[in-house]
């Protein structure tokens, strides 16, 4: 079983230095290992064999598959296989700590997993997810060890940095072996991602397909979080996009921009808007664990929509008018507002967690094509894009009146049944409200108050009405109440009176 627990680091003023200059060094490595590999493949498939008149370097393209003068290395294995551009860059390494004597400080498993992050951006790139791109300060920010790590209690030891504190939240389960760690920079901080083993622990059973009894479907929106087919709704806090926190960020955001570029004050300005977007991404992460948690509990399987979140996203294209030579308005500004609530509500991220958590408790999260889902009638199944409108649906075929994010939740949980061929299983619910009767003696008669169940008696709240002097009941002008509880009225008293005088 493979565990990750990350933890905030308390490193000394030293450390913190030494780290700083290790991410500035691998950043620096990482640009320029990417930037060989970008000019040997210039030279071998574009270019041919030449001479580059300002490196000097020889393309070789028959025994070697990096350029002279650039990653050096052996070419070939023992084996008579050719190695590929990770593998000769990663036997580079001693050559470059002996002409760059200052990457002796940095450990050799730091410098070899670094190439194999480049390594692991090509297959990305291979895969269609972009080219791999130059690292900058904001995005070259973390670095990983693989060996000499030892914990202790609330102390860890990383090789050429010593041992560091770090704050234990959370105790690491006993039989674990640390397999690698991540020690990565935030705003307010450095963190430490520590990846554990223990191989005699199985991993989480997953629920095949015929043991499945249940399942709920997840309508992700922006008004509403999550809309579940059961009828329940979890809100949205838009940590991101409320009004104060709107306005608190361009606030500093302003203030970064009015310093002068480079300076100090410009530095600190930056730092507290990165702080405070840290913190609006710690509190949107807190809550969709706790969302997570809160979901995986309702059922055995969790139907979600496989979104393209990246298109939903993106830009429009834009309008160019041939007549009058300039672009037309198509609709951008307006769909910036909805990006941005979008990318608060960090659907992606979300679903991310609710499988972590599904695969935790050997539950299941089906993906489902989302077509038609908040277009088509949960009673007859008409589809039809008319039946929508805004938060409103109203079948144009039946009349079926409902909720549409609601109605486009039942309508997933109905398509991944449909999809996986599951069998749910029907439960009913009984009320629990009224207890057993008594169970009554031999000689003992039954009653309403001992074989009955026993009703809540209403006491009111303690007033002024149950003191002596004050009346039970408002009375009219004309009406007494005397001191037996009865009420008399004034009129007949005051003639009985009037009578006995004369």
């Amino acid at each position: 079983m493979l565990l990750g627990y990350v933890y905030k680091l308390r490193p000394k003023q030293v450390q913190v230095v030494k780290m700083d200059n290790w991410l500035d060094m691998l950043r620096a490595n990482y640009n320029w290992s990417l930037a060989d590999r970008i000019d040997t493949y210039q030279q071998r498939f574009n270019r041919g064999e030449y001479c580059d008149l300002k490196t000097k370097s020889v393309a070789i393209p028959l025994t070697c598959c990096v350029s002279n003068y650039g990653a050096s290395g052996e070419p070939w294995r023992d084996n008579g296989k050719r190695r590929s551009a990770g593998e000769i860059q990663i036997t580079a390494l001693p050559e470059l700590k002996k002409v760059r004597p200052w990457y002796k400080d940095i450990d050799s498993t730091v410098l070899q997993q670094n190439i194999k992050r480049l390594d692991k951006a090509f297959e990305n790139f291979f895969v269609g997810r972009g080219f791999p791109k130059f690292k900058n300060r904001s995005t070259m920010r973390s670095f990983t060890l693989t060996t000499g790590l030892k914990l202790d209690r609330n102390k860890i030891y990383l090789p050429k940095l010593g041992w560091m504190r770090f704050y234990n939240s959370r105790n690491i389960p006993e039989g674990f072996k640390i397999k690698s760690v991540t020690v990565r920079k935030k705003a307010d901080g450095y963190y430490v991602s520590i990846r554990i083993e223990d191989t005699s622990v199985p991993t989480f059973p997953v629920k095949t397909n015929s043991e499945i009894n249940t399942v709920v479907g997840l309508d992700m929106g922006l008004g509403k979080l999550i809309y579940c087919s059961d009828g329940s709704v979890i809100d949205n806090p838009r940590f991101g996009t409320n009004k104060k926190t709107k306005r608190l960020q361009r606030i500093r955001q302003r203030c970064v921009s009015r310093k002068k570029k480079r300076s100090g004050n410009r530095r600190k300005a930056q730092q507290k808007l990165s702080i405070f977007q840290h913190r609006i991404a710690t509190k949107r992460e807190s809550y969709q664990w706790q969302v997570a948690k809160k979901i995986v509990k309702k059922a055995d399987a969790i139907a979600v929509e496989d979104l393209n979140i990246f298109g939903m996203m993106k830009r429009c294209k834009p309008k160019y008018d041939q007549t009058k030579g300039r672009f037309l308005p198509n609709g951008q500004s307006a769909k910036r507002a909805l990006s941005r609530s979008i990318a608060d509500a960090s659907w992606y991220a979300l679903i991310s967690k609710i499988e972590y958590m599904a695969s935790l408790s050997g539950k299941v999260v089906l993906k489902i094509n989302p077509r038609h889902t908040s277009q088509t009638c949960s009673a007859c199944g008409h589809v039809d894009a008319d039946s929508r409108d805004g938060e409103k649906f109203i079948c144009t075929n039946c009349g079926h009146v409902d909720d549409a994010n609601l109605q486009a939740a039942r309508n997933i949980k109905v398509k991944a049944v449909n999809q996986y061929g599951l069998i749910l299983k029907q439960i009913r619910k009984v009320r629990q409200d009224l207890s057993k009767p008594k169970q009554l003696s031999l000689f003992e008669t039954p009653n309403p108050e001992s074989t009955g169940s026993k009703r809540r008696q209403h006491h009111a709240q303690s007033s002024k009405r149950g003191v002596p002097g004050n009346l039970g009941t408002q009375l009219d002008l004309f009406f007494q109440d005397n001191n037996d509880g009865t009420i008399v009225e004034v009129v007949n008293l005051l003639t009985y009176s009037e009578e006995s005088v004369k």
